[in-house]
């Protein structure tokens, strides 16, 4: 009993850790509201990237730097990429 209580809650913790270093569609709609045509690909070295392999481009770097311990972004702290005509 001892050692599936330790595994659910190693498992409950991972899922805790893991969760908080991707990008959530919170991050998302503040930053479309900054920039209409973003997508996954504005931040993302794959259009659509899948959960386990979601790589980060310059720009996706950079907001994930600027992303604080509660979560949220200090988009005063990222430079927005000036849009392609």
């Amino acid at each position: 009993m001892k050692k599936t209580t330790t595994a659910v809650v190693a498992a409950l913790a991972a899922i805790a850790l893991g969760s908080a270093a991707l990008a959530t569609m919170d991050i998302q709609k503040e930053y479309k509201a900054k920039d209409p045509k973003a997508n996954c690909a504005t931040c993302h070295v794959a259009k659509l990237p899948k959960k386990d392999a979601a790589e980060l481009n310059d720009f996706g770097k950079t907001v994930k730097a600027a992303k604080g311990k509660d979560g949220k972004v200090d988009w005063s702290k990222v430079k927005v990429p000036e849009a392609k005509s």
